[in-house]
């Protein structure tokens, strides 16, 4: 395994539920692999989010797990 693949296969360990690639740009992006409600989305939840590296993104998700688990 690369880099990449090693990277994002820690990113989507640590975050169940998001699915990671990224572009030709080199830009790195997770995507949700379920759907969100009308009020998650209007609650300033992502269904994809992007950043310029793997600590950016992980940042991005964290973000994310953090109003998952306000919501529990």
């Amino acid at each position: 395994m690369g880099d990449f693949d090693d990277l994002k296969a820690a990113i989507e360990a640590e975050f169940p539920g998001w699915l990671v690639w990224r572009s030709d740009a080199g830009r790195w992006y997770a995507t949700r692999s379920g759907d969100l409600t009308d009020a998650q989305l209007q609650a300033g939840y992502a269904m994809t989010v992007a950043a310029d590296d793997a600590a950016g993104l992980r940042e991005l998700l964290r973000d994310q797990a953090r109003r998952d688990a306000s919501e529990s």
